[in-house]
């Protein structure tokens, strides 16, 4: 997704990629409380094990966790409760084929604020066996191992 200078992150999946092939990318909205939205932006988000599930041609945000707003009241929002993510009719037909027929999975990876909306960009993605993590990690070693090794030919010259 395209960066500009008024977007933050909120909260990050990093397990993602490694648990995941990652395929197209959506931006979506997020229909949240205001005591989530306040919580969210002092960054008290956890989106460790979220996903996102299509429900009756709606799409929604499942395990994503707010915590609690540290100055709300009694109407504090639930940290787990189901979350609407708003996408283009299109687009979430799309998902709708794509997840039932082919087995794919709706991941979330990261809560973002841009232009003062809390936006979720969440990707369609195939679970990677074993040998596709241990790979992913055997090349994530070797490109550390080339990094020093030019790191330290710069340092002799």
């Amino acid at each position: 997704m395209g960066e500009d200078k008024e977007s933050r992150d909120l909260g990050v999946n990093r397990q993602a990629a490694y648990h995941y092939h990652l395929l197209d990318r959506f931006e979506a909205g997020v229909v949240l409380t205001g005591t989530e939205v306040k919580s969210a932006k002092e960054g008290m988000v956890t989106l460790r094990d979220s996903y996102a599930e299509v429900k009756n041609g709606e799409v929604w945000l499942l395990n994503a966790h707010i915590s609690p707003y540290s100055h709300g009241n009694y109407r504090n929002h639930d940290p787990l409760r189901e979350r609407k993510l708003l996408l283009h009719r299109t687009e979430i037909r799309r998902l709708i084929g794509k997840v039932k027929e082919r087995g794919f999975t709706l991941v979330l990876l990261r809560l973002y604020l841009k232009r003062g909306r809390v936006k979720a960009e969440i990707a369609l993605a195939k679970g990677k066996n074993v040998q596709d993590k241990r790979e992913a990690i055997r090349r994530k070693e070797m490109d550390k191992e080339a990094r020093q090794a030019l790191r330290a030919s710069r340092g002799k010259r």
